[in-house]
């Protein structure tokens, strides 16, 4: 039978059980993954199974580090979403988490936008380090997610989006997140895109701002092929700012819609 060992595809003899499995290809391995679930008990493999043997503490070769970064997914899923573009308008808040969550789950390219520098008031909730102040967003995003997941592959523009250049920006993109701070870039944004790519989707936000309940965020179908998320109401302004948790909350709702549309399936 055949099963899929740190992503090769090896021959092995029906009866073959996860521990004998181990011994043979790899004994120091202390953390054993079978279709994506951890396991400390031997078990009878079948045909088709997928396994991860890792040693804790070592940093295996490169033409095993792909496959042992997305041993946890669900099987299948790394395939289809390899092939994925995602393009992210806005590298703030929300921009860099989404970034961050799409580049661990291995989507295989990304395109960033913005035209803006890093500066300490954005440490509170964006994915960024004191190291990094001063630096254009999009190139310290590129160099942390470098960091996190080589394997995926980033393209970055820094500038303002335009009418002119949003087509040009992201016209690879199989979808695109808008995570944009203004109401005016917004608009600009949505219009631009879905005049110009109607048939591709868009993941928009709004409603994000302040500590209220997680819950009261959403994701939720606002026209074809358009998906907007969070609560539509709390705008950041005095007396309510613009915090780690809810926009971790609304910036992993984008990233699971984009994660979920190229898998084929509807985000909300």
């Amino acid at each position: 039978m055949q099963i899929m060992v740190n992503e090769r595809t090896i021959e092995v003899p029906a009866g073959t059980t996860l521990f004998a499995l181990r011994a043979s290809y790899k004994p120091q391995a202390d953390l054993l993954i079978v279709n994506g679930f951890p396991t400390p008990k031997d078990q009878l493999l079948t045909d088709g199974d997928r396994v991860a043997l890792i040693q804790r503490g070592e940093v295996p070769a490169p033409e095993e580090m792909e496959a042992l970064l997305m041993a946890r997914h669900t099987p299948g899923v790394h395939e289809k979403i390899k092939g994925g573009t995602v393009g992210i308008a806005g590298c703030g808040g929300l921009g860099s988490a989404v970034a961050v969550a799409l580049a661990r789950i291995g989507v295989g390219r990304l395109l960033l936008a913005d035209f803006d520098l890093v500066e300490p008031s954005n440490l509170n909730r964006q994915q960024y380090f004191v190291d990094q102040i001063g630096m254009a967003k999009v190139d310290a995003l590129k160099a942390n997610l470098g960091r996190i997941n080589p394997f995926v592959k980033v393209a970055t523009y820094h500038g303002r989006l335009d009418r002119a250049n949003i087509p040009q920006v992201f016209s690879v993109a199989d979808l695109l997140v808008e995570a944009f701070d203004g109401a005016d870039q917004k608009a600009l944004l949505v219009e631009n895109w879905r005049q110009n790519f109607p048939e591709k989707p868009l993941i928009a936000a709004s409603g994000l701002a302040g500590f209220g309940p997680s819950n009261t965020i959403t994701t939720r179908r606002v026209g074809r092929n358009f998906w907007l998320v969070g609560d539509g109401d709390s705008s950041a302004g005095p007396g309510q700012g613009l915090m780690a948790p809810r926009v971790g909350i609304a910036a992993h709702h984008q990233a699971n819609a984009a994660l979920r549309l190229l898998l084929g399936e509807e985000p909300e």
